[in-house]
């Protein structure tokens, strides 16, 4: 069994979740306008919400694809810097993480 088997489980459901909330996202973002001029203010506002909430769930959508790959090839918990390993304690923090802490300062 993959030393990382139960922590590969837990990021394939985070990235569901998070495609799910990106789909959601892009629906809200379709919307007809509003015929209101005062609701399409406040709809405008919360666009820009959405939209800076859509940005952020890509990246880490991004960042937990790009840790599954790095556990599938065998390369996970090493600093894609300098090769060195991960210390436990920061992938425990970050997960995602990729590279050691010398290499991210």
């Amino acid at each position: 069994m993959h030393t990382h088997q139960g922590l590969r489980v837990q990021l394939e459901g985070r990235l569901r979740e998070i495609v799910g909330r990106i789909d959601r996202i892009e629906r809200d973002l379709r919307r007809p306008p509003d015929r209101d001029w005062i609701e399409q203010a406040t709809l405008q506002e919360n666009d820009e919400v959405l939209s800076g909430l859509d940005d952020l769930e890509r990246a880490e959508a991004i960042a937990i694809r790009q840790t599954l790959r790095r556990m599938a090839s065998g390369d996970y918990g090493f600093c894609v810097s300098c090769r060195s390993p991960i210390d436990e304690a920061r992938l425990k923090a970050v997960p995602t993480a990729d590279t050691c802490i010398g290499c991210a300062r």
